[in-house]
């Protein structure tokens, strides 16, 4: 037969073969590799075109047993990825524009933090004169502990202070790094350092801020705990650092006292304490009107007295897990959906209605989240 013919059917068998699922082939430890190879001598047999076929099949297969592998290990490191991502938390802020300082002042209540904040500037400000005059300077700590409970405006603060750091010289970027235990301590044993240190990393020339970071030693611990591996990064890269990182660790007071206590290095390293306390009633009143301001909201007259007895009732019967801000922000966002859930339906309404929020609207916003509606 002509040559043509052999090679017609060859590239036959090549086509039925890819057309096959690769899975089918390499599952079978290439046991029907053998059979085509079987089958093709035989039709080929006495003919030069045979070794051809099964060359061409050879690398048919390998090609497509390689790319089903390239496809799997990709698919498994998008699919790992998109897990670390998930779990870790870790959030870079890069340094806004404006004054750090107005801002600071224009935040709603903490009138001891912002003094503690305008002494520490002031003090670092003056020891920066004098080193520029050849005086001697006091040895300054730069990293704080913050105490307090949720929502009372620590991570803004410690935003903040970054700026405020590289106003002074302290410095260069002044962003911050914000992280948790899940952004540090990692599942295995050997894998906490580097996860930590991968956070250090990022948080260079600017703030890493730590939210509860009393759970890295977590009270009535074994010791076998990978938070401690996560201490001894952080420790001796504050060290290695010194001159490029800020380290900020907050959460509740007692937690916090008790973390501090667990390690002599941290006893050390961390000198300066700010308190954080919880907002008044007023403060909170102040506070959800700011987001209604932002977002062009306005209150009916009677809406006004009844925002203000809620939060007295609240903050009353708060418990040490309540909210503060968080909470007035949560009330406000479950008020204008009330809002949007009353006027449903209704066309043509006017700029006035959109804007206002009723009694009824702030009722439910706050029953959804404190069950106080029916107080009265």
């Amino acid at each position: 037969m002509p040559d043509g013919f052999f090679c017609d059917i060859i590239w036959y068998f090549a086509h039925l073969f890819v057309s096959l699922h690769p899975n089918r082939l390499i599952n079978q430890n290439y046991k029907d590799m053998s059979d085509i190879g079987e089958i093709m001598g035989k039709i080929f047999k006495g003919c030069g075109c045979l070794s051809i076929g099964f060359v061409v099949l050879c690398v048919i297969v390998a090609v497509f047993a390689d790319d089903e592998e390239n496809t799997e290990t990709k698919d498994e490191t998008v699919q790992t990825t998109e897990q670390t991502e998930k779990k870790d938390s870790v959030i870079v802020n890069e340094p806004l524009g404006g004054d750090p300082y107005q801002e600071l002042d224009d935040l709603i209540g903490l009138g001891s933090v912002k003094k503690e904040v305008r002494s520490l500037a002031n003090f670092v400000k003056l020891q920066k004169q004098r080193e520029a005059q050849g005086l001697k300077t006091a040895k300054v700590s730069y990293h704080l502990v913050f105490y307090g409970s949720p929502g009372t405006g620590k991570t803004t603060v410690a935003r903040i202070i970054g700026r405020i750091y590289k106003d002074l010289g302290v410095l260069k970027k002044g962003h911050t790094v914000e992280t948790d235990r899940a952004g540090l301590v990692a599942k295995y044993l050997g894998q906490t350092a580097l996860k930590t240190d991968t956070v250090i990393q990022q948080a260079l020339d600017g703030v890493l801020f730590i939210d509860e970071a009393y759970s890295l030693v977590p009270e009535g611990g074994n010791g076998q705990d990978y938070g401690q591996e996560a201490i001894s990064t952080l420790l001796k890269r504050m060290e290695d650092y010194r001159d490029r990182l800020v380290v900020i660790i907050a959460g509740y007071k007692n937690e916090m006292q008790r973390f501090i206590d667990s390690n002599p290095g941290l006893q050390s390293r961390f000198n300066r304490y700010i308190d954080f306390p919880d907002y008044s009633p007023q403060e909170l009143v102040d506070i959800f009107k700011m987001y209604m301001k932002k977002n062009q909201y306005t209150l009916a007259d009677d809406a006004e007295e009844y925002l203000r007895e809620s939060f007295d009732y609240v903050v009353e019967h708060k418990d040490r897990n309540f909210g503060n801000a968080r909470f007035a922000r949560n009330v406000f966002e479950k008020s204008i959906q009330a809002q949007a859930n009353r006027l449903a339906g209704q066309t043509n309404l006017s700029k006035s209605v959109l804007s206002e929020l009723t009694m009824d609207d702030l009722r439910e916003g706050f029953a959804s989240r404190s069950g106080i509606s029916n107080r009265n």
